[in-house]
């Protein structure tokens, strides 16, 4: 039993049990193990500095007691306690936890020989218990890793990317490729390449084009269809000279494909028919895995246009419908990034629906006279009437010129008319290669013939990026 409370204690003797100077004061105290009441002697230096005390010292000549105090808990089953430790619980704890703080950091600094057993023996502590009154160690802030180039380390230094063609080539001796035009490449030639007047005029405006027909598209596979509502207005030379003038300039891959109800004359147009017909895609979609696969059923033209030829038989054309066009144009888009189509006469069959619904621009053709021209305005009106006006604004109408001679209407009016309702109009002149009817060679083509044409794939590739770039 621990001794009863002296009536006759001095100032110096705080309420809850605790003194309140230590100057080389010897106390006792009591503690609370595993719920048994117990007395604990520990002598106090007379004075106590942290600063003044290393963890390597080493305390000679103190009588230290090491004592081991489990965490306060409460035990079922515990004695009975003493009157003062009922009375007052929570200071004689506190004296208790204060009293074995210091015996624990006196006890630090003691080796392990001069270390006395426990007073009274206690169990070990549930893992619980140990993780709610271990000290925490606070973790070291992360270190963010950053790649640098070599002179963001050293400033001497210098990355490859600095090895430029224009800071190591030396001007004098890069040799220009040689100039285009007649009398230039003779002044190139002559002065032994020393002399280089750069291309013409003419051949400065050719390459511009090309740069223009071969400007990137972004995004999936553009749908470029043909239209016209009278036969005979060339709508099928429109579409062959426009396939071709892509193929010619571009690095990817260029497809017009023969979705005329009727039967059509656009694979007779390159002069390299493969047989097959669009019928044979439609039945053959789910064999094709790979390019070779729609390859053998495609015909090439020697500028690398892809022709997809509609059915000879006009039962079997009939046939061809709006379900057949969409899945002849998923398989299409796969591996084209161009796909033109030549429409039937008119714009109210059965595949028309299809192909406005998968159009990214139109082409309008309309033939220099007064009713063909007429119609191809009425179109444009029937196009914004039926929910594609934004598609007509930034279509393309086409004056072509299928009659050698002076045409009897005036060709500016019906620019300007044009002009005031879609985005482009681009002449087509008369070309005698094309009125034969034959197959069509584009390097044989007229100059001027040819160039109209690259012209209409330089308004068409312009609109295309124009509509990606809303998009």
């Amino acid at each position: 039993m621990a001794p009863e409370r002296n009536e006759n204690e001095g100032e110096d003797v705080v309420d809850n049990g605790v003194l309140a100077t230590t100057d080389g004061t010897e106390t006792t105290g009591i503690g609370i193990v595993e719920g048994v009441t117990a007395q604990v002697e520990v002598a106090l230096p007379a004075t106590f500095d942290d600063d003044d005390f290393d963890d390597d010292d080493v305390v000679q000549g103190e009588d230290v007691t090491l004592i081991e105090i489990a965490p306060v808990r409460e035990v079922p089953d515990a004695p009975e306690q003493s009157p003062l430790a009922a009375e007052e619980p929570a200071p004689a704890a506190s004296a208790s936890v204060a009293s074995a703080s210091a015996a624990s950091v006196s006890a630090a600094s003691v080796p392990a020989a001069a270390a006395k057993p426990a007073a009274v023996p206690a169990e070990p502590a549930t893992p619980t218990d140990l993780d709610h009154h271990e000290r925490v160690r606070p973790r070291t802030s992360e270190i963010t890793l950053q790649s640098r180039r070599l002179g963001d380390f050293e400033v001497d230094r210098e990355s490859s990317d600095l090895l430029t063609a224009d800071r190591l080539l030396d001007p004098a001796h890069v040799v220009s490729p040689e100039p285009e035009g007649a009398w230039r490449h003779l002044v190139y030639t002559l002065s032994g390449r020393r002399i280089n007047l750069g291309d013409s005029r003419h051949a400065r405006a050719r390459k511009q084009l090309d740069s223009r027909i071969a400007a990137p598209l972004t995004g999936g596979a553009k749908f470029v269809p043909v239209l016209s509502r009278k036969g005979g207005v060339g709508k099928t030379t429109v579409t062959t000279l426009l396939g071709m003038a892509l193929a010619d300039a571009r690095e990817d891959r260029i497809i017009a494909v023969d979705a005329n109800p009727d039967r059509g004359t656009l694979a007779e147009r390159i002069g390299r028919p493969s047989g097959k017909t669009v019928r044979a895609l439609v039945r053959a979609r789910a064999d094709v895995h790979g390019f070779n696969d729609i390859s053998q059923i495609v015909a090439r033209d020697h500028t690398r246009l892809d022709v997809l030829a509609s059915d000879s038989d006009p039962h079997v054309s009939e046939a061809f419908s709006d379900t057949d066009y969409r899945d002849v144009a998923d398989v299409a888009a796969h591996f084209y990034s161009v796909v033109l189509t030549d429409t039937g006469t008119g714009i109210v069959h059965s595949v028309m629906q299809a192909t406005l619904e998968h159009a990214d621009e139109l082409v309008i053709v309309a033939g220099l006279s007064v009713d063909e021209a007429r119609l191809a305005s009425e179109t444009l009106t029937w196009l914004e009437s039926n929910g594609y006006a934004e598609r007509v604004r930034s279509a393309i109408v086409v004056l072509n010129t299928a009659r050698p001679g002076a045409a009897l209407v005036r060709a500016d009016e019906l620019d300007a008319h044009f002009r005031s309702r879609v985005r482009a109009v681009v002449r087509l002149p008369y070309d005698p290669h094309i009125a034969s009817g034959s197959a069509i060679s584009f390097r044989d083509l007229q100059p001027e013939t040819r160039e109209a044409a690259r012209e209409l794939a330089a308004v068409v590739v312009e609109g295309l990026r124009a509509s990606s770039v809303a998009a």
